[in-house]
């Protein structure tokens, strides 16, 4: 019987032990938000040690000499903690800055060359409309090479001349 329970027992500890590794259950390896950091830890101590210093001091425990020198020890630390809390804040905002300025720029980056692109499409249709004198003689929209129709306004492209360049005037001889 006790061996039994023994065997029992060294499989409830190995399956406790495994458990989290089976569950899939997993740490986080960065720190999140609402977790706080070394100095806010230091800071946090440090201002509850000093109200158990004016709790012992106001219950009579601790006389007036102890009480000022825990008193200054004790704030003396809290202002350190506070201090690094401060610049670990200051060092995560720039952090959060740069990281932003780079999202920024790269960004601007991605935008103007896919600008950039179109631009440089719209530049070859037109060119391309222009050889092959598909530019409607109604409206003056180009069209792509094949079209037998001005996608704007619907006029014949086959009808129309060629179109003329735009300095010279549109009918012949006066």
């Amino acid at each position: 019987m006790t061996f039994i329970l023994g065997i029992v027992l060294a499989t409830l500890v190995v399956f406790f032990i495994l458990h989290p590794l089976v569950s899939g259950r997993s740490a986080p390896m960065d720190r999140s938000e609402e977790e706080l950091t070394e100095a806010q830890h230091r800071k946090r101590i440090a201002l509850f040690a000093l109200r158990d210093v004016e709790y012992d001091y106001h219950a009579g425990k601790l006389d007036e000499d102890d009480y000022r020198k825990m008193k200054r020890e004790i704030a003396s630390e809290a202002l350190e903690a506070l201090a690094e809390e401060e610049q670990e804040w200051a060092a995560r905002q720039g952090r959060e800055a740069a990281e932003a300025e780079k999202r920024a720029a790269t960004n601007g980056r991605v935008a103007t060359i896919a600008g950039d692109s179109a631009v440089e499409d719209e530049i070859r249709a037109l060119r391309s409309s222009l050889k092959e004198g598909l530019i409607c003689r109604e409206c003056g929209h180009p069209n792509p090479v094949g079209s037998r129709f001005c996608s704007a306004c619907g006029s014949s492209l086959a009808a129309s001349p060629p179109a003329a360049p735009s300095g010279s005037p549109a009918g012949g001889s006066s």
